[in-house]
């Protein structure tokens, strides 16, 4: 007979028995975070101090002008410092990029730039503008059948597109006005005469430039200045009736312009249109006479620029100066 060997088991009612046991006490805390890592409850000491932190915590601080603000204060600056023109020329740059780049080439641009830059220094926002409106003008006169002009080869080069040399030679004269007016030469007495013959310069260069390409698009007959043959379009030192009148109307216009933004009085006006035909004529007779002749080759256009714009400069000055003379005799 078969007998069997009884075995006891035991139950345990614990429940810690049917938990698996971990090496890793962080293992266990995965399975039962609940349990074994309960999340603390703040208590009320820490929110009380935490509300008095936010409520002590300052809601704002005092702002700063706006950088618009402070970019119109620059611009209005009153007199005019280098800061505030080499950042108006650059904001006026940026805006005015295509009719800058449809009259300059990239070179003329810059140096148009150091131009604008150094107006702006020496006669602030309004002189700035006589040379804006002496650049639209002339560039806009340029324009005047382009097609013609280069069918007929008296077009300028780029289709008008004026470099450095050009940039340089129509605005010598008005630059060095500029120079004697920032740096106070001959003091107060003298601060009128620089601006003067700084719009005179530029009446000067305007009447020339438009007198040419309106002469060279519309001119019926054109002749020589000094011995009144006829000659052909775009001859140097040519002139047209045509051409003329369109020049003094421009230097009339500019004159003007000037005077309504308080650079000249009326009667300097009057000078600087005077003085600019004066120059003009000189302008003409040299090129007429000397311009493309043997031994004068260095006699191109930007050095005959720079003569005519000085010759219109110096002769508003001389002029006026001869007006107050004879009124004070």
């Amino acid at each position: 007979m078969a007998t069997f060997q009884s075995t006891s088991i035991f139950l345990s009612p614990k429940l810690s028995h049917f938990i698996p046991k971990f090496q890793n006490p962080i293992s266990k805390s995965l399975i039962f975070p609940s349990i074994s890592n309960p999340k603390p409850k703040p208590s009320l000491k820490l929110k009380n101090k935490m509300s008095i932190r936010t409520q002590t915590q300052p809601m704002g601080t005092d702002l700063d002008p706006s950088l618009m603000q402070q970019a119109i204060q620059l611009v209005q600056s009153s007199p005019p410092t280098w800061q505030s023109a080499i950042f108006s020329n650059l904001v006026i740059f940026l805006l005015g990029s295509p009719l800058l780049v449809s009259g300059l080439s990239l070179p003329g641009i810059g140096a148009a730039f150091l131009l604008g830059t150094l107006t702006w220094r020496a006669f602030g926002p309004s002189g700035f503008l006589l040379v804006a409106t002496y650049f639209v003008i002339g560039t806009a006169a340029t324009k005047v059948k382009m097609a013609q002009k280069e069918a007929q080869g008296v077009a300028e080069k780029r289709k008008g597109r004026r470099g450095p040399g050009s940039v340089i030679g129509s605005s010598a004269a008005g630059c060095f006005c500029a120079f004697l007016s920032i740096y106070g030469i001959g003091g107060e007495a003298f601060a009128r005469l620089w601006e003067l013959g700084f719009v005179a310069s530029f009446c000067t260069k305007l009447s020339d430039t438009v007198s040419s390409e309106i002469g060279k698009a519309y001119g019926k007959t054109t002749y020589l200045v000094t011995t009144f043959k006829i000659v052909p379009r775009g001859t140097e030192g040519a002139v047209s009736v045509e051409g003329t009148l369109a020049g003094l109307l421009a230097s009339m216009l500019l004159a003007s312009i000037g005077c309504q933004m308080g650079e000249i009085n009326g009667l300097e006006a009057i000078i600087c249109v005077v003085a600019s035909q004066i120059a003009n004529l000189g302008e003409s007779i040299i090129g007429a006479a000397l311009q493309e002749k043997e031994g004068f080759q260095w006699l191109n256009n930007d050095v005959v620029n720079i003569i005519n714009i000085s010759m219109g400069s110096i002769l508003a000055v001389l002029i006026q100066q001869i007006v107050l003379q004879s009124w004070h005799a």
